[in-house]
């Protein structure tokens, strides 16, 4: 009897694996909302890497961006038209944009979604420069861009003109506009009403197969990046990374000026490797990089000749341009804002001076302490020195020796010291020097 109950156990638990093989877990959600960078990317392929292992019903990318890098985009999409869930992309909440690259990815999803009061489109690619052979250049990037939204349109069923228009005009549209123009298929308030309007719709997957949406019960399991892309994405932005960089400058030239302290150079390095990892992510202008450059030096120069503020001005221009057009991307949110430049560029130029300058005079000071801090000082002669003696300087007894005959009780002046040995010089005879002393102390 208990043979047959363990079997029966046995044989329902199998049951019950085997109901279970194939059922979806959770609908997956991310929440992106910042630019289109390569830390978005990384996230972005994480994600559907989880939601492949879990098996999800479905994979919703919550998104609100100004846009951002082409090269991420085209990596987020392919990512998406191979994902083996279903992707649903959500422009939300209300007041939210998937402006440029954004409106790529949306029309790249299985099912494109706003929310009310939501907008989307303005991809015309934008670039930096001017003259004939930049307008050449742009007018291929165009329509590069324009066959490669045209493709997923057409793919997704959904309007190519229409989306094309984004590219070629520039032009936006609402939720309900895109909703008329066949650009997405669902405005829904919230991911719960998202969820239920896709609860038994039949998806066509970018390889053509059929899929229906089961999401009346499910429940939105939120995807969390790890630590690394957290800081991988705080890294990516540009703002972050011009700051970090201009701490580490200051800290690790102050750790040059006075070694030992070990803090600020191991706080200033830190800062520089983590403000360059970032740079590395994004586009750079080299001309940005060189003016910057050319800032530095003149800050330096304007603490060591003292160029009455025109030096230190000219660094602080070159500095704020390079800033301005360091990122080389067109779209503006990805750019360093003038009030950020100016915020940094002028402290920074103002301590590096003082520094400098400081540096510079505790140079030219003479020392004052130790062997080296007996050059100069005057004393007088307790012996004759002829060419050796004895000498009293800074209230003490020393040998002293002089290539010149000095008699006893004559002003004598350091200029050389050997050891306990001072190399003497007869002094003008009107020196104070300190009263005699040599009674206290053995004649050696």
């Amino acid at each position: 009897m208990n043979a047959q109950k363990i079997i029966a156990a046995a044989a329902l638990w199998l049951l019950m694996i085997a109901a279970n093989i194939g059922a979806s877990a959770d609908a997956l959600n991310l929440r992106l909302d910042e630019e289109i960078t390569p830390a978005s990317a990384e996230v972005i392929a994480s994600a559907i890497a989880r939601a492949e292992r879990d098996n999800s019903s479905a994979f919703i990318i919550t998104l609100n961006t100004p846009g951002g890098l082409e090269s991420s985009m085209r990596e987020i999409v392919s990512r998406i038209v191979h994902a083996r869930v279903p992707v649903i992309v959500y422009v939300a909440p209300s007041g939210a944009r998937a402006a440029s690259a954004g409106f790529v990815i949306l029309i790249s999803a299985d099912v494109a979604a706003m929310a009310p009061g939501t907008e989307t489109g303005a991809a015309h690619p934008v670039l930096i420069g001017g003259g004939e052979m930049s307008k050449t250049m742009e007018e291929k990037v165009v329509n590069d861009a324009a066959a490669f939204v045209r493709s997923l349109a057409e793919k997704r069923n959904r309007d190519p003109q229409a989306a094309e228009s984004t590219i070629r005009e520039s032009r936006s549209f609402t939720d309900r506009e895109a909703l008329d123009k066949h650009l997405i298929e669902i405005v829904a308030r919230d991911e719960w009403d998202l969820l239920a309007q896709l609860n038994g719709r039949a998806v066509t997957r970018f390889d053509g197969s059929q899929k229906v949406l089961q999401t009346s019960n499910e429940k939105l399991a939120p995807f969390m990046p790890t630590f690394g892309q957290r800081l991988l994405m705080w890294l990516a932005d540009p703002r972050i990374a011009f700051v970090l960089f201009a701490i580490g400058m200051l800290c690790v030239y102050f750790e040059f000026q006075h070694p030992g302290l070990i803090a600020p150079g191991v706080i200033g390095a830190l800062a520089m490797v983590l403000a360059l990892y970032g740079f590395h992510m994004l586009p750079i202008n080299v001309t940005g990089v060189l003016l910057i450059a050319l800032a530095l030096a003149l800050f330096v120069l304007e603490a060591k000749v003292q160029g009455f503020g025109v030096l230190g001005l000219g660094g602080v221009v070159a500095a704020v341009i390079g800033a301005l057009i360091l990122i080389d991307v067109p779209n503006p949110e990805m750019r360093l804002p003038l009030g950020l430049v100016l915020a940094v560029v002028i402290p920074f130029a103002l301590i590096l001076i003082l520094m400098v300058r400081l540096a510079l005079r505790a140079r030219q000071t003479r020392v004052t302490t130790g062997l080296a801090g007996m050059i100069g000082l005057k004393g007088r002669a307790e012996t004759a020195i002829e060419p050796e003696g004895r000498v009293f300087v800074r209230g003490e007894l020393w040998r002293g020796r002089s290539q010149t005959k000095i008699a006893a009780g004559e002003n004598v002046r350091v200029v050389g010291v050997d050891g306990l040995t001072l190399d003497v010089d007869p002094a003008e005879r009107d020196v104070a020097v300190a009263p005699k002393q040599a009674s206290a102390i053995d004649e050696r």
